[in-house]
């Protein structure tokens, strides 16, 4: 499964498909959320959270891979990641692109 941010591939002709989007929620524990709070007050890289982010958005990502390929698609193009939200001790990850084709692939979904 080929996920790309262009919007075009340069080396294949393709036929563009529908929107293909995903999104995957991860919960931090309170332990977590009170450690991040401290380091947040003094200042500091909030390593747990960068990896839970890291996490939540290759997820994302897989599934919006598992949901291109269940349509039928070879990849999607003109990729977009949300602006991830770390709330209320979760951290919430959309992303959304155009499904494609390979020209002359004979699939259609």
């Amino acid at each position: 499964m080929r996920l790309v941010t262009s919007e075009a591939i340069p080396d294949r002709p393709i036929e563009q498909g529908d929107m293909v989007y995903a999104c995957a929620v991860s919960g931090a524990n309170i332990l977590r959320d009170m450690r991040e709070a401290v380091i947040n007050t003094i200042g500091g890289h909030m390593t747990k959270y960068e990896a839970l982010l890291d996490q939540t958005i290759a997820r994302a990502l897989e599934v919006l891979s598992q949901r291109a390929r269940d349509q039928g698609y070879d990849g999607v193009l003109g990729i977009r990641i949300s602006h991830p939200t770390i709330t209320s001790g979760a951290i919430e990850v959309v992303v959304a692109g155009t499904g494609f084709r390979y020209q002359g692939s004979g699939v259609r979904a």
